[in-house]
């Protein structure tokens, strides 16, 4: 071996070392350009003009930094010219990388922006060219990542970005390689296929060293032969594997030994996307020292089952000894039979006894050091009473008969994350939302005709309608595909009623990865959550009941009805946030109820006959706390606004209700006052219909309802539908509570407006001056402000007249009036101050 002494800065030469030296040296690795340095150039001299010699020199100084005066570099300590050289070097490559004391990757392909030399540049400014540098392309670098136990990245510009356990995360999504390797794992937890599998995406210049630069990966030897092929040269690796595992006292892939594999179901080769999450999983299985427990929570239908499903046949790619053993803990019956199978099939002494615990059978079993390495897969332990009481007379806990040992790791699949935290602790690992991309690909995968996803607004639509929830996807593919329609047609069945949403929604469909005795719609799936929720939280159930019959988005707290105590309030919030239900907003204290969810809760109601007593709840409620149109609560009830609307339209709660009427009522009046006049009209016409229907022509509140129906129509520019409901308010008034009552007078001023807007001001004047002179003759007075305001609105009918001087008298009295008015009141405020301050009040 040939290593680059250090004589003094920018001086190095060559030195001939034992193989098995002990010299510390730090070693180069890069990608190649055609101005490398070769062995020749170094020893003749000319290899400075060269631009490879700059990084011969950069790894040179960066040695010398770190306190070590060796440094080694492929390019120039090989005579490749020496083919016998060149086939020591080969197989003795992962090792030399193995035993160097540092590993500086060179990446000429990934730049810093200029920054303080004594402050390392963000992440962010150079993550994207990292991810896609050519270095983790290429077949050699590959070992030159995992032999070393100290690998250090630097730019273009020599600034160090990371190490390989500071940058492990995305270097584990780039390559794939699993966290144990990348960590210095023994080999033998992971099979050759499984190592070979690390270089399938990998590239070399001649196709031999695709299989050469697997030599030390695999643990083997063997003389190259370039121009052989690299088919010709994977069947030479294989049998020298094979020859290598004969000799060896452990086989590197025993086929004699087997371990049983019990999982119900085969890999789903639609499996798509989850990277993240199944790295995070991955990373905390096998840690040793104790026995490692993992929760996988999210919302039905978000895909846990399947994620898990990805790992258990990952693990057993990487852990060929690894016992697997899944449990559906859907309930108590299935979870004992899966039990008492799998006693049997480890054939576990005693398991074939009829009375025979097989719980207790199959922990003692993997208790035992002798079991080796196992992983335990509970799915769907959604119900927690399962877990934490006894299933009968002198029998445990079910989270009792959970095995222990260090070798070993128990996953669960769950909704709830307060299942999880009991179970697994801190170790809960969260499936989130689909992103967009991963969701298109995964319905491609299902479509009989994937050209369908090509039409792009179409699929994002579609997409966004089912929420990107992975088994919405895959139900709406196998309607598409059976049906064969196109997407713009799902679409259109999803647009309908609510009612033929939910038939929908509740089509069967084919899944190999469910389960044959659950059922797999996604109007369905959540059945179950929601008579857990039930027994186990009533007020959470209340709680749910009472958000599906207002709108999902945006719900505040305070609009929920009371608990018995704060406590059980957080509790239900709490179990409905642990099922993923609902989402918190961080902003404030309101919580979004997944659409989905709300559609099939809904649906739920529907079945038990309670959707028209929980509407009529949300409407009760809503009445209470909805505030009336008094400018002052504006915020407030623009809040609540969407709750109102969405309670109001449903055609579950009975329309006649006097509290649905009130809600109604000032519902309307607080669209009036935002300018949604087109809105505000149907409240008021749902209004005056009842009071006509209930109360009768001449009732009060019919005629108040109908002059809040004129009121939207004038607004609307809609004068002559407004004029007829204002005549017959006018005249009924009169006839009920005569000429010069208030409201009377009221609605005479409102008709005159609507003369006014039309242009029609010699009917507007005559309202206007019998209501003037009633006001301060009668009713109100002078000094009045409604009495004001009347003479200020005949001074502009004047005025649009051009009869500016009566126009003139009348504005002088309004305007002397309100400052003789307004002194006067501010006189008063004075003078009580006064007197209070007198008095020592």
């Amino acid at each position: 071996m040939r290593l680059l002494e250090m004589k003094c800065p920018g001086e190095f030469s060559l030195i001939q070392v034992a193989t098995h030296n002990t010299l510390p040296y730090a070693i180069l690795s890069h990608t190649w350009t055609n101005q490398e340095v070769t062995y020749r150039d170094l020893i003749s001299g000319t290899g400075k003009s060269k631009s490879g010699y700059e990084k011969i020199k950069f790894c040179g100084e960066q040695a010398t930094r770190d306190g070590l005066q060796y440094f080694w570099v492929d390019t120039c300590c090989i005579d490749k010219s020496n083919s016998a050289e060149l086939s020591t070097a080969i197989n003795s490559m992962f090792r030399w990388y193995r035993n160097a004391k540092k590993c500086y990757v060179y990446l000429t392909d990934v730049s810093v922006p200029s920054h303080d030399g004594d402050v390392r540049p963000s992440q962010s400014t150079w993550e994207a060219a990292f991810r896609d540098s050519r270095w983790f392309t290429r077949g050699w670098t590959l070992q030159e990542l995992i032999a070393p136990t100290i690998v250090e990245f630097f730019s273009k510009e020599r600034t160090l970005l990371g190490d390989k356990k500071s940058l492990e995360k995305p270097i584990q999504e780039i390559t794939q390689i699993p966290i144990q390797a990348l960590r210095g794992n023994p080999f033998s937890d992971f099979s050759i296929a499984e190592r070979k599998r690390w270089a399938t995406q990998r590239q070399t210049t001649e196709e031999e060293d695709l299989v050469y630069c697997l030599l030390g990966l695999c643990e083997v030897s063997m003389p190259p032969i370039y121009g052989e092929g690299k088919a010709v040269a994977l069947k030479r690796l294989q049998m020298t594997v094979k020859d290598f595992s004969k000799d060896s006292s452990e086989p590197k892939d025993p086929k004699d030994n087997f371990v049983p594999f019990i999982v119900p179901f085969d890999r789903n080769l639609n499996f798509i996307g989850r990277k993240t999450q199944l790295a995070e999983v991955e990373e905390k299985l096998f840690v040793g020292g104790r026995t490692t427990k993992v929760a996988i929570i999210g919302l039905g239908g978000i895909g846990k089952t399947q994620l898990v499903l990805e790992l258990v046949y990952r693990i057993r790619d990487k852990y060929k000894n690894c016992l697997v053993i899944w449990i559906p803990a859907t309930n108590i019956e299935s979870l004992h039979q899966a039990y008492l199978d799998i006693a049997r099939q480890l054939k576990i002494p005693g398991s074939d006894e009829d009375k025979a615990d097989a719980k207790k059978l199959v922990q003692g079993y993997l208790s035992k050091e002798s079991a080796g390495r196992w992983l335990l897969v509970f799915d769907n332990a959604d119900d927690v009473s399962m877990w934490t009481t006894q299933s009968g007379p002198g029998s445990g806990r079910l989270i009792d008969y959970l095995p222990r040992s260090e070798q070993g790791c128990i996953v669960f699949t769950t909704r709830d994350r307060k299942i999880a935290v009991k179970l697994a602790h801190r170790n809960v690992v969260k499936v989130p939302e689909m992103g967009e991309n991963v969701a298109i690909e995964l319905l491609q995968k299902y479509l009989v005709n994937s050209d369908l996803v090509n039409n792009r607004p179409d699929t994002t639509a579609l997409l966004k309608e089912l929420t990107y929830l992975p088994l919405a996807i895959v139900q709406a593919a196998a309607y598409i595909n059976e049906n064969k329609i196109a997407f713009v047609d799902y679409l259109s069945l999803l647009a309908d009623q609510e009612k033929a949403v939910i038939d929908l929604f509740s089509e069967e469909f084919e899944d190999d990865g469910r389960y044959n005795n659950i059922k797999n719609p996604v109007a369905t799936t959540w059945l179950i959550s929601f008579e857990q929720i039930r027994h186990r939280d009533p007020l959470a159930a209340d709680y749910l009941s009472f958000m599906a019959c207002i709108d999902p988005k945006d719900i505040p707290q305070s609009l929920l009805p009371a608990g018995v105590s704060r406590k059980k309030e957080i509790d239900a919030i709490g179990t409905l946030a642990a099922y993923s239900f609902i989402i918190k907003r961080a902003a404030d204290l309101a919580f979004d109820l997944h659409r989905l969810v709300h559609l099939a809760t809904r649906n739920w109601l529907r079945e038990k006959d309670l959707i028209a007593l929980w509407t009529e709840q949300a409407i009760i409620r809503l009445e209470e706390v909805f505030p009336d149109d008094n400018h002052q609560n504006r915020t407030e009830w623009r809040t609540y606004l969407p709750h109102v609307c969405c309670a109001l339209m449903s055609d579950e709660a009975d329309k006649d209700g006097e509290t649905r009427i009130a809600l109604s009522q000032r519902f309307g009046r607080c669209l009036l006052s935002d300018g949604r006049y087109n809105e505000a009209e149907t409240p008021f016409v749902e209004v005056m219909q009842r009071h006509n229907r209930v109360l009768g022509q001449q009732h009060p509140d019919m005629l108040t309802s109908m002059a809040n129906l004129a009121l939207t129509y004038r607004n609307q520019g809609r004068w002559k539908e407004a004029e007829d409901l204002e005549v017959q308010v006018v005249e009924t008034r009169k006839r009920v509570l005569g000429q010069e009552h208030p409201d009377t007078l009221t609605s005479m001023a409102n008709l005159a407006s609507t003369f006014w807007n039309q242009g029609r001001w010699k009917e507007a004047e005559d309202l206007e001056v019998q209501v003037v002179e009633a006001r301060k003759r009668v009713v109100l007075g002078q000094e009045h402000p409604d009495t004001l305001t009347s003479m200020a609105n005949l001074a502009s009918t004047y005025r649009n007249q051009g009869r500016w001087k009566e126009a003139e008298d009348l504005e002088v009295q309004v305007v002397e009036t309100r400052k003789r008015v307004d002194a006067g009141k501010r006189l008063k405020t004075w003078r009580c101050k006064w007197w209070r301050r007198e008095r020592g009040c």
